[in-house]
């Protein structure tokens, strides 16, 4: 008999580590996060990762995404590309921010006016605001 007891109490003791573990977790969810996108061929994949990411995140989740390279152009204000056009308005609706590379910019002899409304100016180039960000305790994601 006590030996089922025993079992029984090491169990419980288990089981509520495991519960009490995992409230730990949930508490311990990252409310600011930095996206990074440099390439245009992942440009669909990164705004469906942000997509999840506000659907699965906790209440208050800040997801900025800083944008230079090849993927710049992606988001030009002349794109045909209407899922680029419903996806980033969705995503600034939710309140991502987007920002734009001033040194992928001057290289294209473009200004925000070029690109799809709504981004903001990384003055100082984009690896420098996710560096600056990351700095400041933001969780960078290069997907």
């Amino acid at each position: 008999m006590e030996r089922r007891n025993l079992f029984k109490a090491v169990m419980l003791a288990g089981l509520s580590g495991i519960v009490g573990h995992r409230a730990k977790a949930d508490e311990a969810r990252a409310m600011k996060v930095v996206y990074h996108l440099s390439d245009a061929d992942k440009t669909a994949f990164v705004l469906g990762n942000l997509r999840n990411h506000r659907a699965g995140g906790p209440v208050g989740l800040q997801l900025p995404t800083v944008l230079h390279g090849t993927a710049l152009p992606v988001f030009r204000a002349n794109t045909p590309n209407q899922a680029i056009k419903e996806d980033l308005a969705l995503a600034m609706k939710d309140g991502v921010t987007f920002y734009a590379c001033a040194n992928t910019l001057k290289a294209h002899d473009w200004t925000l006016a070029d690109l799809l409304p709504g981004f903001l100016l990384a003055e100082n180039g984009g690896v420098v605001k996710l560096a600056d960000m990351q700095a400041q305790g933001w969780v960078y994601l290069r997907p």
